[in-house]
């Protein structure tokens, strides 16, 4: 198991990390998202629901800074995304990983060092940090494709990939969009299992998905809410799910 230390513990109990208030958010004429209010306290596990073309993705960008709300506040970590500056947006979102929906890698290089690729944007020694590379890579069952070109990869080798890669920098907030979206079962629920355990170190877990049969295996493992977006807002789903 990777070693708990190199995770660390959420700090700021009692903070949200992460909170939209009366966010909007506009898109090509159209407004995707209205009146949304959301706040993600530390070490808390929420599922994200709503049909395609909702606006899950968008909601997920807004938690992490790529786009500026159209109306209303979004706060990383207490500060006002409208004010942050290039830098301020690098630092956080060293504190937030996201496991995108499409995985994309650099296929010339091996798993490992696409695994390793915040580190060496952010100048970290990447020797310094090859123990808890290794670690990591045999945390999420990728040990023996460690070496292995992205092209070779399964679609479930492919998302433990992009989740060991969106962790590597311990990071308080993982959001993930979508990431048993091409799996089978059997592998969504051992993605599932990766996510609970992060959930267990502290860190604060947000799931887009649209799969109900995963949220319902979740909640017998973790407390977990559930939101849905329907009609541009945000409404927490009922207990039938």
């Amino acid at each position: 198991m990777w070693p708990l230390g190199h995770l660390g513990a959420v700090s700021d109990k009692g903070t949200a990390v992460i909170e939209l208030e009366n966010v909007a958010y506009s898109y090509g004429g159209g407004e995707l998202l209205a009146d949304v209010s959301l706040a993600l306290s530390p070490g808390s596990f929420h599922f994200l629901t709503g049909p395609s073309g909702s606006g899950k993705t968008t909601l997920l960008k807004l938690c992490y800074g790529a786009l500026v709300p159209t109306a209303g506040q979004v706060r990383l970590f207490g500060q006002e995304r409208r004010t942050m500056e290039r830098d301020d947006i690098a630092m956080v979102r060293r504190r937030i990983g996201v496991v995108h929906q499409d995985c994309q890698f650099l296929d010339h290089l091996s798993v490992s060092d696409n695994i390793a690729l915040p580190l060496a944007v952010s100048g970290r020694d990447l020797l310094a940090e090859d123990a808890n590379l290794r670690e990591l890579t045999g945390w999420v069952g990728l040990k023996d494709r460690a070496n292995a070109l992205p092209p070779e990869l399964s679609g479930g080798e492919r998302q433990r990939a992009a989740l060991a890669r969106a962790v590597i920098m311990s990071p308080d907030v993982v959001l993930a969009d979508e990431p048993t979206g091409n799996v089978d079962w059997e592998m969504s629920q051992r993605l599932l299992r990766l996510l609970i355990e992060l959930n267990r170190m502290g860190k604060t877990i947000l799931i887009a998905t649209h799969d109900l049969a995963l949220i319902r295996a979740a909640k017998s493992h973790v407390q977990a809410r559930v939101l849905r977006i329907a009609s541009r807002k945000l409404q927490l789903a009922g207990a039938d799910l």
